[in-house]
C-alpha cells in the first residue's frame, strides 16, 4: 500500500479473519463449487494484476491458480524455502512439482553466469515456538467457522485434536528419545559404519500427496527398503530418519521392523526418531529422498543423491538419473560447479530473504516481496530472458 498499490485480501475461515484483524477484506462464505465465479468477480471488480497464494495444492487455491491467466492476473506462490533457514519461496505460477524451473543443466550454467553477484541473506532469529503459537491461535479461531464460514473445509487430513494430541505426546517423549539416539548416532559415526540415508517426509505433505507416485510415506519406506535389501552392498546399512514435525500417527518403527524380517535384512537398518540430519548427511554414502528439500542440503555437502519424484533438484549432474536399484552401487557425487550455478539461479528466480513466522523474518519477507511484485517481469521470466 505504501508504494501506491491497492491490496485486497480474501479470507476463507475464521483464522484468516483473526490475523487480518480490522483491515478491510473480502470473505468467501459459499461452497467450493461457487469459488470460480467469486474469483472472477473479484479480479474484474478490483482490476487485479497479481495474486499471492500460500501453496498451490489446497482446494481453495486451485480455482484461483487455474483460472487467473485469462483475466490477466499474474500468480505468485509462497511456500517454505527450497533453501533454508533464511529463505522462503516466492515463485511465479507454481512451486515444487508445479515449478516452471527448467530441469536442464545447461540452462543453469548459462543463466548463472549472467546474473549479478548475490549478497548473503540477512540473518535473523528463528525458532519453532512462534510457529507453534500462531498455529494454535489460528486453529482455535476455527471454532467460529460454522457461524462465519459454514462451508469451509480444511485441507488437512487430520483433525486438530489428532494433530495436537500427537504432537504433545511426541514432545513429551522426544528428550528421552534424543538422549538414547545420540549414543546410537555416535556409535554409528565413530565406528565408520557405511550407510545410506533416507529422511522421511510428513505423510500429509503435498510433496507426497500431489508431487509423488506414492500414496503414503509407508509405501515409500517399503519401496526403498526392498530396493536396499536386493541391491545395496551387503556391508552397508540404511538409516531412516523421521520428520521432526511428525505427529506419530504412523508407527514407522514397527513398519521398518516388520519389513526387516520380511526382507531378511534384520540389523541392517537404523531408525532415528530425532537425530542430527546434518551430521548424518555429512557422513552418508548417499541420500534417498522422495521430494524433500533435504536433497538441497545433501547436494551442498556433495553427497550422491536421488529423488523419487519430480523435484526441482532432479536433473543430470545433480541427482542420480538412473533407477533406485542402481543408485546403491553406481551413484556419482554431484557436480559442485553445476550445483553452485543451480543454487545461485534458484535463489535469484524463486527465493526471497525472510521467514513466514518470526517477526524480524516476516518484515524482511514483506520488504523483498514488495520489491519482487512491483517489477514488470517476475524473476524467473527475467532468467529466461538471459538464456
Amino acid at each position: 500500500m505504501a508504494r501506491g498499490h491497492a491490496v485486497h485480501k480474501i479470507n476463507f475461515n475464521s483464522g484468516d479473519l483473526l490475523y487480518w484483524q480490522t483491515k478491510k477484506s473480502l470473505i468467501f462464505r459459499d461452497r467450493l463449487a461457487d469459488l470460480d465465479d467469486f474469483m472472477a468477480s473479484v479480479w474484474t471488480r478490483y482490476d487485479i494484476t497479481d495474486q499471492i497464494i500460500f501453496g498451490n495444492c489446497r482446494p481453495v487455491h486451485k480455482p484461483a491458480i487455474d483460472n487467473a491467466a485469462p483475466f490477466g492476473v499474474r500468480t505468485f506462490v509462497v511456500e517454505c524455502g527450497y533453501f533454508r533457514p533464511y529463505w522462503i519461496t516466492l515463485e511465479c505460477d507454481g512451486v515444487n512439482g508445479h515449478s516452471l524451473l527448467p530441469r536442464h543443466p545447461d540452462w543453469y550454467r548459462k543463466v548463472a553466469k549472467r546474473l549479478p553477484e548475490q549478497h548473503p541473506p540477512q540473518d535473523f532469529k528463528a525458532s519453532f515456538a512462534p510457529q507453534a503459537v500462531h498455529d494454535v491461535i489460528y486453529h482455535l479461531a476455527g471454532i467460529c467457522n460454522p457461524l462465519l464460514t459454514p462451508h469451509y473445509k480444511t485441507h488437512s487430513p487430520y483433525s486438530i485434536y489428532t494433530e495436537y494430541s500427537g504432537f504433545v505426546k511426541r514432545t513429551l517423549q522426544i528428550n528421552t528419545i534424543k538422549r538414547q539416539e545420540l549414543q546410537q548416532l555416535d556409535e554409528l559415526l565413530n565406528n565408520k559404519t557405511p550407510f545410506y540415508l533416507f529422511p522421511l517426509q510428513l505423510n500429509s505433505d503435498a510433496q507426497i500427496t500431489h508431487y509423488s507416485n506414492f500414496n503414503t510415506m509407508a509405501e515409500a519406506v517399503k519401496v526403498v527398503m526392498t530396493s536396499f535389501a536386493q541391491h545395496a552392498p551387503p556391508h552397508t546399512r540404511l538409516v531412516i530418519k523421521n520428520h521432526p514435525l511428525d505427529i506419530g500417527q504412523i508407527n514407522y518403527k514397527k513398519i521398518i521392523n516388520e519389513l526387516e524380517s520380511a526382507l531378511n535384512i534384520v540389523g541392517r537398518t537404523v531408525y532415528f526418531e530425532s537425530g542430527d540430519i546434518r551430521r548424518l548427511l555429512q557422513n552418508t554414502l548417499g541420500t534417498v529422498t522422495v521430494n524433500s528439500t533435504t536433497a538441497g542440503v545433501s547436494l551442498a555437502l556433495n553427497r550422491p543423491t536421488i529423488t523419487l519424484a519430480d523435484s526441482i533438484f532432479s536433473m543430470d549432474g545433480l541427482t542420480f538419473q538412473g533407477t533406485l536399484d542402481d543408485f546403491w552401487a553406481k551413484a556419482p557425487r554431484p557436480d559442485p560447479l553445476l550445483f553452485a550455478d543451480f543454487h545461485k539461479t534458484v535463489i535469484y528466480a524463486t527465493q526471497i530473504n525472510g521467514s513466514l513466522y518470526s517477526q524480524e523474518g516476516t518484515k524482511l519477507a514483506a520488504y523483498h516481496a514488495a520489491q519482487a511484485l512491483t517489477k514488470k517481469k517476475c524473476a524467473l521470466e527475467r532468467c529466461h530472458d538471459l538464456y
